[in-house]
């Protein structure tokens, strides 16, 4: 698939990012390039093939479902401005 000079001049545009004239033909064929290379992925034969969520096939070692830390909130709300009911009270900023 090939890209015009105009579509990324479009695209710059609507991206709002700024590319310079003298940059624009070299930015198209690095493109262009980039848009071959995923023309040629996709016309790889991958029937058959499982889809992977690493391709080290590695598992994520699991810690245990255990509480690690004690309870501060006693001591947080101790400090805090305004408890009421154990919750926190705020200024109403939403009428």
């Amino acid at each position: 698939m090939a890209i015009e000079q105009d579509e990324i001049e479009k695209i710059a545009e609507l991206a709002r990012i700024r590319i310079p004239q003298q940059e624009i033909g070299e930015l198209t064929q690095r493109i262009t390039a980039i848009l071959g290379m995923v023309d040629q992925l996709q016309a790889a034969d991958t029937d058959g093939v499982e889809p992977m969520a690493n391709p080290l096939d590695a598992t994520q070692k699991l810690r245990a479902d255990e509480v690690t830390e004690s309870n501060h909130r006693e001591a947080f709300q101790a400090i805090a401005p305004a408890v009421e009911n154990g919750l926190y009270l705020v200024p109403k900023v939403i009428d």
